[in-house]
């Protein structure tokens, strides 16, 4: 019985016009990066088994493909606790495990602020459906050893010129920071130790809704305070007036008294990147504007700015819409009025956009628990999923050198978006077949493909079969402008009688 020859579930072939499509596409992504400042480096798809499995990759781990020792004996599958015990290597689940040994490896030969491309297949062992395989192309840049919000600027911009780039409309950047989802929490009651299964569940608040999230809370078997806190926050009343992107809109949307350093750290990354692209206030780019820097422990702005990208004050004219006043104190978990609610409270858009691209989400969560400060997606409004995301994650190289070292990624999600990109065909070079049949002396073909090439052209030689129709079809499909028939009437490029190809 004949074997199977289709590839493993959830992996694909690519026929060659698939594949050149692809590949334009990958080459805009990584063009645009490269503009931005970031270089591109290349990893094993391989990693230690060890450190693919140290904790680092969140639930991603429980999915690595692994990779079974060498010469193992039936003693060796007798002895093992744990079928990881066999295997000594594993196949990569994502590329910042793999991005944090290469620095740990290599930080001498590196800049103290290195900007990493990483455009490459990663292998997880999911269950196959549409939209999601086990094998997969991610797109990743990454910013080490800046510990500001410059970091997070940088990618969100470089992610958002990558969008233009693609000629993806419509696309939206929600943010949000693990520092304020912890200190919500804190304030609704939730103790440390549960923050992160608490988060698990309101990770699912797009798919579950308010009462779905809050029932699953229960029958989970969290404290009745801190989730009825959380209850009457999600049916606080609220008002639907507008607030410009900034500290008064985040504070507004999150219980009263969240750390106040994260508020104004994500606010100046959703000001510094609308700004950039000429959407909130144009004055924040104007000689003698303020300019961003890291707040001070209580929260305030420091008297002395340092040089940096602009940003307005709360009080700056031309941010927006007029806000109103910041409402009375409130106890954490009570109702508050006039605090807008899901959807996200959002910035002025820039020329040319119906909405902003920076987005505050007051819930977004990202499930990788390695996460330490801003965290943001890319949404699209034709899909019910992401198209990326990142954030900061400090902690995960400290692990390989025993020091801290500050980092933060972004990662666009390949096999999502490039179905939704339609790049017009590119000026490339021209493109001939020659067609001969076998009374034409190799020699001679070769010599005449050799000569076109020289020219310029790209060439294919393709014996001449019986019924041309499917083979010129074929030609077409494959981006071929032209071809000619050779045969014993002539050997030479003069003797060359060419046919335009319709695409």
């Amino acid at each position: 019985m004949a074997s199977s020859v289709t590839p493993p579930r959830g992996m694909r072939d690519f026929l060659p016009a698939e594949k050149a499509r692809r590949e334009r596409v990958l080459a805009v992504i990584r063009d645009t990066y490269r503009a931005h400042g970031f270089d591109e480096i290349e990893t094993p798809v391989m990693e230690d088994s060890d450190r693919l499995h140290a904790g680092l990759g969140g639930d991603n781990e429980k999915l690595a493909f692994a990779v079974m020792k060498r010469a193992l004996t039936s003693d060796d599958l007798k002895a093992a606790a744990d079928p990881l015990d066999l295997a000594d290597l594993g196949l990569r689940f994502d590329l910042t495990v793999p991005l944090a040994r290469f620095y740990a490896s290599h930080r001498a030969e590196l800049p103290t602020i290195f900007r990493s491309i990483q455009i490459a297949p990663v292998w997880r062992a999911e269950r196959p459906q549409k939209g999601r395989f086990r094998q997969f192309m991610q797109c990743d840049i990454d910013i080490i050893g800046e510990a500001g919000p410059m970091a997070e600027i940088e990618l969100i911009s470089a992610t958002a010129a990558t969008l233009d780039a693609l000629g993806l409309e419509g696309c939206s950047i929600r943010i949000n920071d693990r520092r304020l989802l912890t200190s919500a929490l804190e304030l609704l009651g939730f103790p440390p130790h549960e923050h992160e299964p608490v988060l698990i569940t309101i990770d699912k608040l797009d798919k579950l809704g308010h009462d779905g999230v809050i029932t699953e809370l229960r029958d989970r078997g969290f404290p009745a305070g801190p989730v009825d806190a959380l209850e009457a926050f999600f049916r606080r009343p609220v008002t639907m007036e507008y607030l410009p992107f900034g500290e008064a809109a985040i504070r507004k949307a999150l219980p009263q008294g969240v750390d106040s350093v994260a508020v104004t750290e994500l606010a100046a990354i959703g000001l510094a990147v609308e700004a950039a692209r000429g959407g909130v206030g144009a004055q924040m780019m104007a000689p003698g504007a303020p300019t961003l820097s890291k707040p001070t422990p209580d929260g305030s702005a420091p008297d002395e700015r340092s040089p940096g990208v602009g940003l307005p004050s709360e009080r700056s004219p031309g941010v927006g819409s007029p806000r109103e006043s910041t409402p009375g104190e409130m106890s954490p978990g009570q109702p508050t009025p006039d605090v807008p609610a899901r959807p996200s409270d959002t910035a002025v858009p820039a020329p040319g956009r119906t909405q902003p691209l920076v987005q505050f989400d007051p819930w977004l969560v990202r499930g990788m628990g390695y996460y330490t400060g801003a965290i943001f997606e890319v949404a699209h409004p034709s899909l019910g999923y992401s198209l990326g995301g990142g954030g900061r994650y400090d902690g995960m190289i400290g692990r390989f050198l025993g020091s801290e070292v500050p980092a933060a990624g972004f990662s666009l999600g390949f096999e999502r978006l490039v179905d939704l990109v339609e790049l017009q065909h590119p000026e490339s070079m021209d493109a001939a077949a020659l067609i001969h049949d076998g009374s034409v002396p190799p020699a001679a073909l070769i010599g005449m493909q050799t000569e076109l090439i020289r020219r310029g052209i790209r060439v294919r030689l393709v014996r001449k079969p019986r019924n041309m129709t499917p083979l010129l079809t074929q030609l077409a499909a494959s981006g071929f402008s032209r071809y000619a028939v050779v045969d014993s009437h002539g050997y030479t490029l003069s003797d060359l009688k060419w046919v335009l190809l319709s695409h």
